[in-house]
């Protein structure tokens, strides 16, 4: 998962510099080596110590959060959001005053970079930090720099210094691709805020922008809200499975995996009860992003949010959609037989399927078919184990090391977090990883990869190295135990690194397109990717040792695990079909010519196929609206870029380095700065179809015929 946010004209999304730099002898190739740090070391032995073993530097200098001087204390970011303000100006003025050339691209983008360290930064900090008073300043950083770009996307001189670049036609042709992409990025931007209209539109705009940013706030905390019923309502034997409070039961989640059917159908029919209050911020949300998107000159705002994806279009996105929907109906009918069985056979007074039931029965069937017990494989995938498998393959493919690097006394939040030095073998140093990877008290339970700094060529020849964190949710290590990984752990790693690995090889001129920052259905390409390589037998071989026996594991153990992964595989893939055609939808044409809850129960039962339960809003609670909105396709669109790549590219051998060499120039290199169809077209050295990524969706469903054997033996 990526965090980035957008605030309008231009992007908050970055932050501050680690003290190191090197020079570029022309950008993109006959890159100088950075010098060697003796303070490395291996990065798999890192991860195997106990964090108390890792003592921080207490004598040396304190050098701030991610080394920036001004953050050893809170009140440093009010010093790094006013130097950041002071620089805006100054680069405001000299993006005014410059005639329009490509000078005008670095000065905006050296703009964006000088909000987006502190803000990117501030963004990460005001959810991580364990400290309330770190938190609290981030908060406050954040809204001053959100306060900044606002002035920023009103600017009209400073929008009609780039207007004339691009008005200019024998200047836009004489601009290098990417230079050219990044204006055009710039200019989007801008326009999405109403700065080209006339003054009583713009006003107009603005205020739109400001009520969606309310609204989004708050469906996001109606989003997760529990619901609350009287406790006499429920039968007694199963209210001990919900919080308790006075004369109420309180249900916060759809307790989707308890074994008793009443627990999960009372949370179901509970948890999705309509709020009214909730209902009304949805459907004002869904009228104002309508209202915006047609001011700024769309259709719709679905047509607003495609610019510039693989999709391009919502009428690509909607039949991408169908023709996977009619694909998979025949085979989501079968796992629904198939579930309907498990559910008569455990409970044959009640075998009517329903909406709660798949996810419990099909991880029923799934252990029943192929033993997938955790505690057999969490031996196998210590995380240091995991870590120097990583570093394996990046090695083999990328020609590139992993090294533990100590970090400075107040450069990390928590002492168990980990800094990873990313070096290529002839390039040198390309850029750092911090590892926050351990469970701790109002730390947020997501697996999240945050762009702390973007890389981008300064004027004086230096690159500004990319700065990452990865964030997840591990158990912490015993005295004689690793931290040990569940096959989903170790499958999440892979997928963050994935990310944090694009950062690293995003060696744009542009911090604005550096890295993950690129279009929502291309972003997440790279970190499913290795999803695939983390089902690999061939890959899981490098490093799958038993940590106290060294004993390697055995090949069918992986093999039953990614077969058992494809159990209802197609019912759990024709559910995000699902999703993804009632978010087009719902940023589609307006007025909506039905209720949002109309518009649910004719979807699902279209295009999913269980029956709408009566008087439950699943909608109110699909939080992905408000940061995927129109976009929700995108993670079976980049599944069907990555499955594509990995079948016809890396299937044949996981580490042949003339392959990874081609992935990291035609795909990771560019970051946001090509078209991601480009870049997918480089890579498989073909056009593909709709059709082309609906195959390679389907195709992973198709059970292994040599594991299949195996487990019929």
């Amino acid at each position: 998962m990526l965090c980035t946010r957008r605030l309008g004209g231009l992007t908050a999304r970055a932050s501050a510099l680690l003290p190191v730099r090197s020079r570029l002898g022309g950008f993109g190739a006959g890159l100088r080596a950075r010098r060697v740090s003796t303070g490395w070391s291996p990065v798999g032995a890192a991860f195997n110590v106990k964090p108390q073993g890792l003592r921080l530097d207490l004598f040396g200098e304190r050098r701030g959060l991610f080394g920036v001087p001004e953050l050893s204390a809170p009140e440093g970011f009010r010093i790094a959001q006013e130097n950041a303000l002071r620089k805006t100006d100054l680069l405001v003025a000299r993006a005014c005053s410059t005639p329009p050339g490509p000078q005008t691209v670095l000065i905006f983008d050296e703009l964006s970079d000088a909000l987006c360290r502190v803000a990117d930064l501030a963004d990460f900090v005001k959810i991580a930090h364990p400290e309330p008073a770190f938190r609290e300043a981030a908060e406050e950083a954040c809204r001053s720099i959100g306060t900044m770009v606002e002035k920023l996307n009103t600017n009209v001189e400073l929008y009609q210094s780039l207007q004339k670049l691009l008005a200019d036609k024998k200047l836009v042709d004489s601009l290098d691709p990417e230079t050219r992409r990044v204006a055009e990025l710039f200019m989007f931007d801008f326009e999405i805020s109403g700065i080209h209209l006339d003054k009583e539109k713009r006003k107009r705009a603005v205020d739109l922008n400001v009520k969606i940013l309310d609204l989004s706030s708050t469906f996001l905390m109606g989003a997760n809200f529990p619901n609350k019923i009287e406790k006499h309502l429920l039968p007694e034997h199963i209210r001990q499975n919900f919080v308790l409070a006075g004369d109420h039961v309180i249900v916060d989640g759809l307790h989707a995996e308890s074994p008793d059917d009443l627990v999960r159908e009372a949370a179901y029919k509970i948890f999705l009860y309509p709020n009214a209050g909730q209902l009304r911020c949805l459907e004002e949300l869904l009228r104002n992003r309508d209202l915006l998107a047609k001011l700024v000159g769309y259709s719709t705002y679905s047509h607003r949010a495609l610019q510039g994806t693989i999709a391009k279009n919502p009428e690509t996105v909607m039949e991408f959609l169908e023709k996977l929907s009619d694909k998979l109906s025949e085979r989501t009918l079968k796992d629904f037989e198939i579930i309907q069985g498990m559910k008569m056979k455990l409970n044959p007074q009640n075998s009517e399927l329903m909406p709660w039931d798949p996810p419990y029965y099909s991880g029923v069937i799934r252990a029943e078919r192929y033993n997938i017990e955790p505690s057999l494989y969490c031996p196998f995938f210590s995380l240091g184990a995991c870590m120097e498998g990583l570093n394996i393959l990046f090695n083999k493919l990328l020609g590139i090391a992993l090294y533990a690097e100590q970090p400075a006394k107040g450069e990390v939040w928590c002492e168990d977090v980990r800094k990873l030095a990313v070096v290529h073998e002839s390039e040198g140093l390309l850029g750092y990883i911090y590892c926050d990877f351990f469970q701790r008290a109002d730390k947020p339970h997501q697996d999240c990869h945050f762009t702390i700094c973007g890389g981008r060529l300064k004027e004086d020849g230096d690159y500004q190295l990319p700065v990452v964190v990865l964030m997840l949710n591990l158990p912490h290590s015993s005295r004689n135990l690793p931290t040990l990984l569940t096959p989903g752990m170790m499958e999440n790693l892979f997928h963050e690194m994935g990310h944090a690995m694009h950062s690293m090889l995003g060696r744009t001129r542009y911090q604005h397109v550096t890295g993950t920052r690129c279009p929502t259905d291309f972003a997440e390409v790279p970190s499913i990717l290795m999803e695939y390589f983390a089902n690999d037998y061939r890959v899981v071989n490098q490093f799958a040792r038993h940590y106290q026996t060294g004993q390697s594991m055995p090949k069918n153990m992986v093999s039953r695990l990614c077969e058992s992964k494809k159990v209802c595989a197609a019912a759990d893939m024709q559910l995000q079909v699902f999703y993804a055609i009632l978010d087009q939808i719902y940023h589609g044409k307006h007025p909506l010519r039905r209720s949002t809850t109309d518009i649910l129960k004719e979807t699902q039962e279209k295009f999913y196929g269980l029956p709408y339960v009566p008087n439950t809003a699943w909608q109110l609670r699909f939080s992905h609206l408000v940061g995927y909105g129109a976009k929700y396709y995108s993670y079976l669109m980049s599944r069907a870029v990555a499955s594509m790549v990995w079948k016809e590219c890396f299937l044949q051998d996981p580490f042949n380095r003339s392959t990874g060499e081609r992935y990291r120039r035609e795909m990771l290199a560019h970051g946001g700065g090509r078209e991601p169809m480009l870049m997918v077209q480089g890579m498989l050295q073909k056009c593909p179809s709709i059709d082309d990524f609906v195959s390679a969706l389907v195709s992973d469903l198709d059970l292994d015929l040599e594991t299949f054997l195996m487990d019929s033996e």
